[in-house]
């Protein structure tokens, strides 16, 4: 066994696998900028205090799995981000850019550090990718975040997602619930677990969270919060899903969903996969007005935005095949190297490829034909173009399409215009 491996929580991706990344990342980013967001990207760690401010002290990220340390000079703590909210909303305020512009549209993809016990698709370093729309929460906002996610799902071809979604009112509308919960629980008091117990006295909504079996009875016939939200808070959870029905997107509404941070107000949602099993929850995000003023600003910043683990949706999509097309990047020629006096001429061929954007590989360790060859073919290359004393004499290469063997004499302009032109995969002409 190796001497080093990587640390427990952590994973190396190769090249297959991030090519699925990369896939991923494409149709992100396209989407991103067909809705108007634009890319932002914030310092992986930040001042600990933000965390405890922003998600809230009773959260389970802030009690048990942020990854915290104290390098600082002034002997400050500082944090591995466990979520990517919180720091695009101080980065908003720190460079005052709402002052720009009302409203802002950022998405990000970024690694995030939880101390999790490891499982599948739930890792210690993870990543996600997300959208933020800062300086207006209207039902119309809300709406157009959860669009966005969507369609992301659907340009990936994934099938049988769930969307759940709920209102968790305003303020006084949470702190009536949060009564009615202390009420409906405490008599149960000895039967809760010690995290229950704990959220009963600090956040009993965390409760509805729990993932204890032996909770579940009692927790399906807590109050729900919809009946204590006020008028306007039902009003604008019906909009919202009065445009979500105009987009033919489906939900279920799911009055015991109250998301694991506290930053959230008014509509939450989360969307998970049979796929997945226990953890079955692929993103989800919400409504959080009063995030900033937690933050420190002296007025509130109307927000909602979402967040995807990317772990999670790729072992999603891998379940359900939609990676089974997905055409690995081969190179198009190979160039065999006939006699190793003439490796330097060869390279200068290579480097000519290349610099017509035609993908070209070449071998670097002096191996024989028939070792080359064998590479050629490992890797998939549609060409073998041969340079030997003949081909750099005449100036005429020696080009064999792997797939038909044929195989025929170019100039090195001719056969640079053959292999721009998209029919280049076809059949050589002799």
């Amino acid at each position: 066994m190796p001497q080093y491996q990587a640390v427990k929580g952590t994973r190396d991706i190769f090249p297959e696998e991030a090519a699925r990344w990369k896939y991923v990342e494409g149709v992100v980013d396209a989407l991103a900028s067909l809705y108007g967001f634009s890319e932002i990207r914030i310092p992986v760690f930040e001042y600990t205090e933000l965390f405890r401010r922003g998600i809230g002290s009773t959260t389970d990220i802030v009690g048990k799995e942020m990854f915290t340390f104290q390098p600082d000079p002034k002997g400050r703590s500082l944090t591995l981000r466990p979520e990517m909210t919180a720091g695009v909303m101080r980065a908003a305020l720190q460079h005052n850019l709402l002052a720009s512009a009302p409203v802002h549209k950022l998405y990000y993809t970024g690694e995030l550090f939880r101390k999790e016990r490891p499982q599948a698709g739930r890792q210690r370093q993870f990543s996600q990718f997300g959208a933020e729309l800062l300086g207006v929460s209207s039902p119309a906002a809300v709406a157009e975040v959860i669009t966005m996610m969507m369609e992301v799902f659907r340009s990936l071809g994934l099938q049988g997602l769930k969307l759940r979604i709920n209102s968790l009112g305003d303020t006084d509308d949470r702190l009536r619930y949060r009564c009615a919960l202390q009420d409906y629980f405490s008599p149960f008091h000895d039967i809760l677990d010690d995290a229950s117990k704990e959220r009963l006295e600090k956040n009993p909504l965390r409760i509805l969270d729990s993932k204890n079996p032996a909770l579940q009875e009692l927790i399906v016939g807590a109050p729900k919060l919809y009946d204590y939200l006020n008028p306007a808070s039902v009003q604008d959870f019906e909009k919202v899903l009065y445009y979500l029905d105009e987009r033919n997107i489906a939900y279920e509404i799911d009055y015991r969903l109250v998301r694991g941070l506290d930053y959230y107000c008014n509509t939450a949602f989360e969307v998970t996969s049979s796929e997945l099993g226990a953890q079955d929850a692929i993103g989800g995000g919400g409504r959080y007005d009063g995030l900033a003023r937690e933050l420190g600003s002296s007025v509130d910043v109307a927000a909602s935005g979402f967040a995807v683990g990317m772990e999670r949706l790729l072992i999603t999509m891998e379940k359900q095949g939609l990676f089974d097309a997905l055409t690995p990047q081969c190179p198009l020629v190979y160039v065999v190297v006939q006699q190793q006096d003439l490796a330097d001429h060869a390279l200068q061929i290579t480097c000519r490829l290349r610099n017509a954007a035609i993908k070209t590989e070449i071998d670097l360790a002096a191996r024989s034909m028939k070792a080359q060859m064998r590479e050629a073919n490992r890797i998939k290359a549609s060409y073998a173009l041969f340079v030997g004393t003949t081909e750099k004499a005449t100036g005429l290469y020696a080009l064999k399409n792997l797939s038909t063997s044929e195989q025929t004499m170019l100039s090195l302009e001719a056969l640079l215009e053959f292999l721009c032109e998209p029919t280049a995969n076809g059949q050589l002409q002799s």
